[in-house]
């Protein structure tokens, strides 16, 4: 792809993922980050991919005098899910039975601006129940795409309309989420983005969105079977493919010398979590999930990267034409997720320094914690992983090439002997259609949630309709930026704030797509 010029840590679970400009080190924490290298068995990494070019009884009145006619609702535009196929290898007759939108290899990436409305009629040709979540987005509480939840679930053959307008600018995902059934259309496929334009964006000359995918396929380019007990009852359906905007990785794009280009990427893996590397170019975090923070620079240019994460960031390209730089993921020794260089003219206008993109005046620039609603949040579940052995996702899985995992012995595997429809507990109860909230409060609460994991494995959480402030260890402060997602190491307890301003039932519910299926989310009320 082209590009034109037009165009401290807060608790031993967490890690420091900034510094300022200057080098300083800086608070900025993500949790869980070394962890996630663990997650990823990964095998067959080592791509070549290519990128090809009712109302009261009836009364006597008065007629009313006749209304002015409604303006018309904008139409829809139609997004269809439905099965195709895929060349995600590059061997003779190597295809892969995907779900797409639109017949379109490429994940759709929705733009409007802030202020506009979203109408999106989502029509399901597949043969499973599906819904899309709106991750990230703030959202009315019936459009937030949650089947059996907030939605019936759009039936094979059906159809849905979205209708919102998203209160916030940023960069949000498309997720399937049907409970009980995430796993598979995500599995397939079915992922994309929604990207919600500032008013006054900053001055690029390129926008670019970039979102991670992994695919577990067999030898054959076939996808391996879904609804795998194991699986999610341990690490979840990690891929041993990568592909980055429906194509396999690396992703590369021109662009000019001395370019400044805004990078939003995302991870819609259904389980996948690693580390994002920059290599080659200076790289600044301008929103963290959607959210305008500070600017800052990755520390040692990584940052974690946990299923349903997103970064805008930007980035200032070298002066000089060949110039290469890389985002790589740190699966295995590596891989490169997307390269540019720089080529043709180089820009010859003179810029300021890179500086926020932005504040979100309706987020509160301070909680108050003193009169907040505290609630006790435990994860538990899973399976049981030997005392002596690693992680490991099961026997069927493809072999494990990262650079921690152990070479001189075999891994032991997970044992899970427990119902299979309930594999994972919030609080004491698995969540199941019909689950009752675990608490109410009132519109305009303060929550803080202590959330405990107490299963044997890392654990991607994310706050639906709401977003937060991860809590220092003694409330004395939070980090720098509002989240939706984070990631919560086994064993460890972290704290979130936020002010329960979205009336409706929401989710707090498990990134790990088969875990969820499983069991693991809950439900709060704000009234």
């Amino acid at each position: 792809m082209r590009l034109s010029s037009a165009g401290r840590p807060a608790d031993p679970a967490s890690e420091t993922i900034a510094e300022e400009p200057t080098g300083t080190p800086t608070r900025r924490t993500l949790l869980q980050g070394a962890a996630l290298l663990g997650l990823a068995p990964g095998a067959a990494l080592a791509q070549g991919g290519r990128r090809p070019a009712a109302g009261d009884a009836a009364k006597e009145t008065k007629p009313e005098p006749p209304k002015p006619e409604a303006a018309a609702e904008a139409p829809a535009r139609t997004l269809t899910a439905g099965p195709g196929k895929l060349r995600l290898r590059d061997e003779p007759a190597a295809e892969t039975a995907a779900w797409r939108f639109d017949g379109k290899a490429a994940p759709p990436v929705l733009r409007i601006k802030l202020g506009e409305e979203l109408r999106l009629k989502v029509e399901n040709g597949t043969d499973k129940p599906l819904s899309l979540h709106w991750h990230g987005v703030r959202n009315r509480n019936a459009m937030d795409g949650v089947g059996g939840v907030t939605q019936a679930p759009i039936a094979p053959g059906g159809d849905f309309t979205y209708a919102f307008t998203p209160p916030d600018a940023g960069t949000f995902l498309m997720r399937p989420l049907v409970v009980g059934g995430s796993s598979e259309p995500s599995g397939r496929g079915l992922a994309g983005l929604l990207i919600v334009e500032e008013k006054a964006p900053p001055a690029v000359d390129a926008d670019v969105a970039l979102l991670m995918q992994d695919w577990r396929l067999e030898s054959d380019a076939s996808l391996m079977p879904f609804g795998q007990t194991l699986l999610a009852a341990s690490n979840g359906r990690l891929g041993n493919l990568v592909t980055v905007n429906g194509r396999p990785v690396p992703d590369i794009f021109e662009a000019r010398p001395g370019a400044r280009v805004r990078v939003r990427i995302a991870n819609a893996c259904n389980a996948r979590g690693t580390r994002i590397r920059f290599d080659g170019m200076k790289v600044y975090v301008a929103a963290v999930d959607g959210q305008p923070t500070d600017t800052f620079e990755p520390l040692r240019a990584t940052l974690p990267f946990p299923p349903g994460t997103r970064y805008d960031l930007l980035v200032d390209l070298p002066p000089e034409p060949g110039a290469k730089g890389a985002i790589s993921a740190l699966i295995g020794q590596g891989l490169v997720l997307a390269s540019v260089v720089t080529k043709g003219e180089p820009i010859s206008e003179k810029r300021g320094p890179i500086a926020p993109i932005g504040e979100n005046k309706l987020l509160p620039a301070e909680i108050k914690l003193q009169n907040a609603v505290r609630r006790d949040v435990i994860l538990t579940g899973g399976a049981i992983v030997p005392k002596d052995g690693a992680q490991n996702p099961g026997k069927d899985a493809p072999k494990d090439i990262s650079k921690d995992a152990p070479k001189d012995r075999p891994q032991p595997e997970p044992v899970f002997t427990g119902d299979p429809a309930k594999v994972w507990s919030v609080n004491g109860a698995s969540g199941a259609p019909g689950l009752a909230p675990i608490f109410s409060v009132k519109r305009g609460q303060v929550v803080v949630l202590a959330l405990r994991n107490d299963t044997a494995f890392p654990q991607g959480l994310h706050l639906h309709g709401h977003v937060f402030r991860l809590l220092h260890p003694l409330d004395d402060g939070w980090e720098p930026y509002w989240l939706d997602t984070f990631q919560l190491l086994e064993g460890r307890t972290a704290r979130i704030a936020f002010l329960a301003d979205n009336p409706g039932r929401w989710l707090i519910s498990a990134t790990v797509l088969e875990r969820f299926d499983t069991g693991l989310w809950t439900c709060f009320e704000v009234t």
